[in-house]
Order: C-alpha cells, then sequence, then structure tokens
C-alpha cells in the first residue's frame, strides 16, 4: 500500500514537471489523474487495498467538513439569537476502536467540531466521554457519533 501511495506521488510530481505549472490545483489534478490511471492498470491484481482506502479518506474527509459546517451554524445561531438552545451533557459513548491512533483520531474528530469536547477515555478503552452542548437524546448522539466517525474510521483503520 505504502509502494501505491509514493508511485501515486510521483507521477503528481512528474505531472507537475511536466505541464510546468507548480501549484497545488495541479498537483492534486496529477494526483487524481495518477490515481485514476493507476486504478485501471492494476484492476486484476490481486491487491487493491490502496484503491480502498483513498476513497475511505475522502468519504471521512467529506464527512468531517460536512459536519463542521453544521455545528458551525447550529453555534452561531445559538449565539447569535437571545434564547439559548442549547441542552449540554457529558455522554459516555462506547467504543469499537480498540487502537490508540483510532482512538486519538475520533476524540480530535469530536473536538475539532463545535459544540463537543472529548473530555477523557475510561482505563480500559472501552469508552468516550464526550461534553457536548446540544443532547437532546443521548442515545441518538451516541448513534450519531458511532455511526458517523467512529464507523468510517475503523472502515479505514482495518
Amino acid at each position: 500500500m505504502q509502494r501505491h501511495f509514493l508511485l501515486n506521488i510521483l507521477f503528481s510530481i512528474i505531472w507537475v514537471a511536466v505541464t510546468g505549472e507548480p501549484t497545488f490545483v495541479n498537483f492534486f489534478f496529477g494526483f487524481v489523474l495518477s490515481y485514476l490511471i493507476m486504478w485501471a492498470v492494476s484492476a486484476r491484481s490481486k491487491n487493491q487495498s490502496y484503491f480502498e482506502l483513498v476513497p475511505r479518506i475522502i468519504s471521512l474527509t467529506f464527512y468531517f467538513l460536512f459536519e463542521l459546517i453544521k455545528a458551525n451554524l447550529q453555534v452561531a445561531f445559538d449565539v447569535s439569537t437571545p434564547h439559548y438552545f442549547m441542552k449540554p451533557a457529558i455522554v459516555a459513548v462506547p467504543l469499537d476502536i480498540k487502537s490508540d491512533l483510532g482512538i486519538t483520531i475520533l476524540a480530535n474528530l469530536i473536538t475539532l467540531t463545535p459544540g463537543t469536547l472529548s473530555l477523557d477515555v475510561s482505563d480500559d478503552r472501552k469508552t468516550l466521554y464526550v461534553h457536548a452542548m446540544y443532547v437532546t437524546d443521548k442515545k441518538e448522539f451516541i448513534d450519531h457519533i458511532k455511526n458517523g466517525f467512529e464507523r468510517r474510521l475503523l472502515r479505514i483503520m482495518k
């Protein structure tokens, strides 16, 4: 998988050198183009893990950006109106992610989203404690975390 990624980067650099336009957009275009070419060439190969991983990472990135924008709008609306809609709570979210890296990434994604803050992880690493500003139903909040960030992270880290 690392070999595919390094080849993808190398082909992107070659693309930038050939086109003579050293911009991020051109590099990104070269990355996507070389990814598609590598995927088409190795379609019959047994080692497809890299070509499955990249769309999953992109999916997590877009999901995070969507949640970030949604939470920013919710907090901004609440702050700018005279009535507060906050219903703060500390929620214990059971974890399916077992690795330290996965727990760290999940906790950081939650903390980077406005209105939520990862507080602590239990000693057995099976529960993440999250403070949230808008919790109307704890079960719904837990399902949102588990079916959103955690599910996408599990698909990447398998």
